[in-house]
């Protein structure tokens, strides 16, 4: 009861930080679930301020069609996993097109929220999706050395398990040709036989979601 009570405190706090110049509000929040398994976005794009909600278009479709794949439509892993971000603001467009990449200033603003978080949840299983938020956790490296695996790194105190995915962007080519489209296989496989994600099905099966 005390976990909940302060992860829901954390996330209305979070909700009114104001201390990037930059970024553009609304701060894009999770539903305050105990979860042992944390999702790592890169940062809300410019649709997900009107939903309320982060990977609410067309990235969030094909990531929680991936899910669906094994296992979990996207309301069920909504309800039962706690999805984060690097950023949690829309950083806004680059002069060049596309969204701005957030700053290193920014990223480290926001981190604090998720070592808030790592305290509060202390998870299992990191999934962090997309190359902003898999370097984060292992640096720039090729997202073919680090996708399609288990890894174990230490990350807000402790060695946890982490299998990155590529970001679903519909702009990506990545995951649509080899080796991404294999390597995609081969991380959904990872996560469907980690005891973190099984125990998600579970709790769907005996609470019939």
């Amino acid at each position: 009861m005390a976990q909940q009570i302060d992860l829901e405190r954390h996330i209305a706090t979070l909700r009114e930080c104001e201390i990037c110049p930059l970024m553009i509000r609304p701060v894009i929040v999770p539903r305050p679930i105990l979860s042992k398994i944390y999702l790592i976005g890169q940062a809300p794009g410019p649709r997900e301020g009107a939903f309320g909600r982060p990977f609410a278009w067309t990235a969030g479709k094909t990531l929680f069609r991936w899910f669906e794949t094994i296992g979990l439509n996207e309301e069920q892993f909504r309800s039962l996993a706690y999805i984060s971000a690097v950023c949690r603001c829309f950083p806004g467009k680059a002069s060049g097109g596309g969204d701005r990449v957030p700053n290193p200033q920014e990223i480290k603003n926001c981190s604090t929220w998720m070592q808030r978080e790592f305290e509060i949840l202390d998870p299992d299983l990191i999934i962090p999706v997309g190359g902003l938020a898999i370097s984060q956790i292992f640096g720039k490296v090729p997202l073919d050395s680090v996708i399609g695996k288990t890894s174990q790194r230490e990350y807000f105190g402790r060695v946890r398990d982490i299998v990155p995915l590529p970001h679903p962007s519909g702009a990506s080519t990545w995951f649509k040709k080899e080796p991404g489209k294999t390597l995609l296989i081969d991380a959904l496989q990872e996560l469907s036989c980690h005891q973190a994600w099984q125990n998600l099905r579970k709790s769907i099966q005996q609470n019939s979601f």
